[in-house]
């Protein structure tokens, strides 16, 4: 029963999900970035990792549309952070770790191109300045492969308040979450211990949001 149900959930994931492939970025992000992106998989979660309470959310009567849909993957629940270096605001290399400073993380994998990315950075702004005061860290790492100056210009424009430029071009950690989906946004607890993953854009504002951040104490 369970197999049918994560099928199902599956399926309609396929046909719903307003995520952004990957592979399908590469044209935009340049012609020269092809070798760079043809290594990112599918990231579509297996029928035997989504359970039936890991359904896409219609998300309608949040006025959401087809943009905020997602699905909440708990497959990973336990795994540690990765030690995967990129740019942190500073331009230096950084990890997960470096930047969470043993107090919960959000970290959310995005790029310029991806529309349901750029949806749903305006209420991760709001969330990591809501959340900064909890004690829980709030990140957005732009996996875009052009120049710095692009996601700079792109942030400035829009004026965020808390979120800074993080840069993963070679895509380290959508490697490590074997996503090919963006956005994905992976939350962490104080020890650094995976406890869900979202693939797809969510209104951190909303109901679903709000929980998840519960569960890591934001």
């Amino acid at each position: 029963m369970r197999f049918k149900i994560a099928f199902v959930s599956l399926a309609a994931l396929s046909l719903a999900l307003a995520g952004c492939d990957k592979q399908s970025g590469q044209g935009t992000q340049g012609a020269g970035n092809a070798a760079g992106n043809s290594a990112v998989t599918s990231g579509e979660v297996s029928p035997d990792e989504v359970t039936s309470d890991e359904a896409p959310p219609s998300n309608e009567a949040a006025g959401g549309g087809e943009t905020f849909k997602h699905i909440v993957d708990r497959s990973h629940k336990g795994e540690a952070m990765p030690d995967k270096r990129f740019t942190g605001p500073d331009g230096k290399a950084t990890t997960l770790s470096a930047l969470a400073g043993g107090k919960p993380l959000l970290v959310n994998l995005w790029a310029t191109w991806c529309a349901p990315c750029v949806a749903e950075l305006p209420a991760l702004d709001k969330l990591a300045a809501a959340s900064a005061g909890k004690g829980v860290t709030v990140i957005a790492v732009s996996q875009d492969q052009g120049l710095p100056a692009h996601v700079d210009a792109f942030l400035a424009q829009r004026k965020f308040t808390t979120l800074k430029r993080n840069l993963d071009p070679d895509n380290n950690l959508g490697f490590h979450y074997n996503t090919g989906t963006l956005p994905t946004t992976v939350l962490y607890d104080g020890k650094g211990k995976e406890i869900a993953r979202v693939v797809g854009a969510l209104d951190w504002a909303g109901e679903d949001g709000r929980k998840l951040m519960a569960e890591i104490g934001g």
